[in-house]
Formats: structure tokens, C-alpha cells, sequence
């Protein structure tokens, strides 16, 4: 087969570039290590496995890229849908509780709590990125955050939702945790994340702009489903006091 290229993710091109513009001679990446002045892609545990690299600028495609991000992660078969969780979600609850916050205190309401969830925000992402083997992207997750920890909180709020929307371990770390909040059998998993997920998920859930309650929307998700769980679905919609969504 002849060889082709293939680009790197979002956040492997924001270090890449920033150690480019800063006259650096590499970029240290998760698995391998970029080198400028050979034009090499190397790896960190084995030299021989090298690739050619190059710096391009391109219109971006995103489609491939999308549909892996929204359709990558199953439905859970055990527990497919589940029911509504009224105005906030019990993951959220239950950071705020571990925090030791008021009901009404949050960051769009306090100020001071800002540069501390911001913190913990950090260190949570380094942690969780640690432990997939992800410590380079994780470190420059938590700098591009750590350089908004004076801003207001609308600085702060652009800047999670940008770091979500990133190519990275983040938002498929989060989105297979969310999979799993409402089901019993996996309580003690996404449990285990608030400490480290939480106060980032708090910052993101605390949208200072849309402020008013919005009606009569549709909001379209893909999955991919087998004829069992449609099934089940389509049972569940039959009745007029049941009320759930893909988990």
C-alpha cells in the first residue's frame, strides 16, 4: 500500500506549534517526539521507529473526525436510556457537595471560587490524563486553563468549552463517565471522578451566558443502536408518563 499522510490531533498541534514557534528543537509528545531539524517524528522508546513529518497549513475536514467523536462511545446495553434528572444533573450535585459548596454558591455567583475550581480543574486533568498515559496533552489542557485562573468567569467559561471541544483524552474521558451517572451498577466508577473530573464539569455546567430558559428545541445526538434496544425504546415511548434518553 503506498504510504499517506495523516495529521495529528488538535492538542498534539498546539504543542507541536508552540515548541515550533518557540525555536525549540522538539516537541515532546504522550508517545513519540517531534524533531525539527531532521523533520522526524521519533519515538520515545524505540529510535528506529521514525516518519517523515511536515508542516502544512489546510482547510480542516472534520467530518471523519466528528462522527468519531459523537458515535464512537456505545450505548450501554444494561441500562440503555434513563430518566430525567430535572434542572441539574446528579453528577453535578454531587461535586458541589464534595466541594462543600451552598446551593447557590458558584462561580458565576462568587468570584473568589474561580481561581480555586480553576486549580483543581488542572491538577484533576493532569491526574486523569496521567493515568491514560496522556500527561503531555494533560499538562497543556491544564496550562491553556491555568492562564485563565484571574479572568471573569465568561474567560473561564470559553475557555473549558474550547478544551471540551478539543481532539483529546478530555471530553472522551467525560463523555464515557456521563454514559454512566444514573446507573446503580457502575454508581462507585463515575463516583470516582468527581474529585478529579468534577470541579472542571462545574466550571463548564456554570454557563454565565444562556441565562433564560429556552423551549421547543430539538437537540439531535447519533448513536449507534441494535434492533434490541430500539425495541426497548420504542416500548418505553408508548407510555405517556415515561420520559428517557440514550445514556
Amino acid at each position: 500500500d503506498p504510504a499517506t499522510w495523516s495529521h495529528y490531533s488538535d492538542l498534539e498541534n498546539l504543542i507541536i506549534e508552540e515548541a515550533f514557534q518557540g525555536k525549540q528543537l522538539r516537541a515532546q509528545l504522550d508517545d513519540y517526539f517531534i524533531d525539527f531539524k531532521s523533520n522526524l517524528q521519533i519515538s520515545n522508546t524505540d529510535d528506529y521507529k521514525r516518519r517523515p513529518i511536515k508542516r502544512v497549513v489546510r482547510k480542516r475536514e472534520d467530518k471523519p473526525l466528528r462522527e468519531a467523536r459523537f458515535m464512537d462511545l456505545p450505548v450501554s446495553y444494561g441500562r440503555s436510556f434513563g430518566g430525567e434528572y430535572g434542572w441539574i444533573s446528579p453528577f453535578v450535585i454531587e461535586v458541589r457537595r464534595d466541594l462543600k459548596l451552598e446551593p447557590n454558591d458558584l462561580p458565576s455567583n462568587n468570584p473568589s471560587l474561580i481561581p480555586i475550581l480553576v486549580e483543581k480543574a488542572a491538577e484533576g486533568i493532569i491526574e486523569e490524563g496521567t493515568s491514560v498515559r496522556k500527561k503531555c496533552e494533560a499538562e497543556k489542557l491544564a496550562k491553556i486553563l491555568r492562564e485563565k485562573k484571574n479572568a471573569g468567569i465568561e474567560e473561564v467559561w470559553k475557555c473549558c468549552a474550547y478544551l471540551y471541544t478539543l481532539e483529546s483524552f478530555l471530553y472522551k474521558t467525560l463523555n464515557a463517565v456521563m454514559r454512566l451517572v444514573g446507573d446503580k451498577e457502575q454508581e462507585k466508577v463515575w463516583r470516582s471522578k468527581i474529585r478529579t473530573l468534577g470541579p472542571f464539569c462545574l466550571l463548564l455546567w456554570d454557563d454565565p451566558f444562556n441565562t433564560k430558559l429556552t423551549t421547543k428545541k430539538t437537540l439531535y445526538r447519533g448513536a449507534i443502536l441494535t434492533e434490541e434496544q430500539l425495541t426497548a425504546y420504542a416500548k418505553m415511548a408508548e407510555d405517556d408518563k415515561a420520559y428517557g434518553s440514550f445514556q
